[in-house]
């Protein structure tokens, strides 16, 4: 089955360049493109695509903003950020937004194809860039008492998720708790079960609500 994907970028010479990039994959067709956060509500709207290749900055109030706006509308398009941005904090905006992915322009075609299909399988995609700005941050700290814990999360599930939620891998999650991967894997199965949240994005946004991040 196709991946039905729309290009948003204000740069027609990059739109063009990239539908003819991608068009040649037997898996991905290329449904519309758009211009502005406008074009690109609209175009969500009517193509339904599966992924969304936004760009950041563009005309009026820009990718984020139609991030938002289209989670709204078509809550099961897939949004990945394809930005020139290499910023932390746009890029835990973008995701707060409800994108899924963020990866930088100077990826390589391999690395751009393999975000889209990260995300078409509902995962969060970080280019390495920016994962590895994650894990340069200080670990962070627990939580000081067991009664900021929300229910129904032990205290120990909640320190699994604030790292889950600010993207940081299973492994680095272990180290930072000083606990084995296992146990971080086991900790987030009873996040998922508990929670009935599923994605990475879902547990970010679980974790924000509560403010734990």
């Amino acid at each position: 089955m196709s991946i039905r994907l729309l290009i948003v970028d204000d740069h027609t010479i990059l739109r063009d360049g990239l539908s003819s990039l991608l068009s040649v994959e037997t898996d991905i067709v290329v449904v519309g493109e758009a211009y502005d956060e406008n074009s690109a509500v609209l175009q969500a709207v009517e193509k339904h695509p599966d992924v969304i290749l936004m760009d950041i900055s563009m005309p009026d109030s820009g990718g984020i903003e139609a991030t938002r706006r289209i989670k709204q509308l078509v809550p099961e398009a897939r949004v990945l950020i394809l930005t020139v941005h290499e910023d932390k904090g746009l890029m835990q905006e973008a995701i707060r937004s409800g994108a899924m992915g963020y990866i930088l322009k100077r990826a390589v075609k391999t690395e751009l194809i393999n975000a889209i299909h990260v995300v078409m399988r509902d995962e969060l995609y970080l280019h390495p860039a920016m994962a590895r700005l994650l894990l340069s941050e200080p670990p962070v700290p627990a939580l000081a008492a067991t009664k900021d814990v929300p229910e129904p999360l032990t205290q120990r599930e909640i320190e699994v998720l604030r790292l889950i939620a600010q993207g940081y891998t299973n492994t680095r999650a272990a180290e930072i708790l000083s606990i084995s991967v296992r146990t971080v894997e086991y900790h987030r199965g009873n996040l998922t079960d508990k929670l009935n949240l599923h994605s990475r994005v879902d547990l970010m946004r679980y974790a924000e609500q509560k403010g734990l991040i």
